[in-house]
């Protein structure tokens, strides 16, 4: 049995793969390994992994996760991984941004992005990452990302410049608290990336309010501005996608890309299907 997973800094899309070639899909907890450790993700996949599955019967493992950056973070997954089962014999950990251009371009040349909690990019040749303009993460940067309407929101809401009745809105949707409130989770809880990408869903509820459609408009624009006009020749490539944020604000996103010359071609919400075919051929 072969295990494939996509895994945000949210949720992690996984697919159990039989030998005969059945798929059974599950999620469970997003593993960044910037905000977590080994030890949280054996407990949670202890906690979430399906009840019926015969775990000494996996043998591949291939995880494409968030923040992972370098071999000690690719190692705190796979840590995790070999401790959960520890029949595989084979265990790979690499960036979500090469799933994201596997699921999208399979072994053809292009551009690849992603849209989801956070944000990256990149050229690819087929086979590996061949240029990467730094998102920086959410603190710096990450423009376009579910965290960084998030910081808007939050940024316009607690100094009042929220349109009249969206403050009101946004208090009784999420029961945001006082300021204080929203700083300690900001600066004392944990995952607050995870935090703040959790307000783009009232952005997509509240589209037909003029200040959410512009910050969608504007987040994406800086990512543009930031990121995608920084690939060299970057107007040769068709604009391709993967992540919640810019699934659904394809339009926006779409708008924007045309805006600097650059075709859409796959916009997914999330790549796993892609993904395991990928891997299945």
């Amino acid at each position: 049995m072969i295990l494939i997973a996509d895994g945000g800094s949210t949720k992690t899309n996984w697919c159990q793969l039989s030998e005969e070639g059945q798929r059974v899909y599950f999620n469970t907890q997003g593993y960044n390994p910037d905000f977590v450790d080994t030890a949280f993700i054996v407990a949670s996949l202890d906690k979430d992994l399906p009840d019926d599955m015969n775990r000494a019967e996996v043998r591949e493992i291939y995880f494409y996760g968030a923040g992972v950056s370098s071999a000690a973070k690719a190692e705190t997954i796979a840590a995790a991984l070999r401790q959960t089962f520890p029949n595989a014999a084979r265990v790979e950990v690499t960036e979500d941004l090469l799933a994201a251009a596997r699921a999208l371009l399979g072994r053809e040349a292009g551009f690849a992005a992603i849209l989801g909690t956070g944000t990256n990019s990149c050229l690819y040749d087929g086979e590996k990452i061949t240029y990467n303009v730094d998102s920086l993460g959410y603190f710096l940067g990450d423009e376009g990302s579910g965290s960084y309407l998030g910081k808007r929101l939050l940024r316009d809401y607690l100094r009042g410049l929220l349109p009249e009745g969206l403050g009101e809105a946004l208090q009784a949707e999420y029961h945001v608290g006082t300021r204080n409130e929203i700083i300690d989770k900001l600066y004392n809880q944990p995952l607050p990336n995870r935090y703040l990408a959790s307000f783009a869903k009232f952005c997509y509820d509240h589209n037909n309010v003029s200040y959410c459609r512009q910050i969608v408009l504007e987040a994406f624009e800086a990512f543009f501005q930031n990121l995608v006009l920084h690939y060299p020749d970057y107007q040769k490539y068709t604009f391709n996608c993967i992540g919640s944020v810019g699934y659904n604000f394809r339009d926006a996103l779409t708008q924007v890309a045309n805006s600097h010359g650059m075709e859409v071609g796959k916009i997914l919400r999330s790549p796993i299907d892609d993904l395991v075919s990928y891997h299945e051929g």
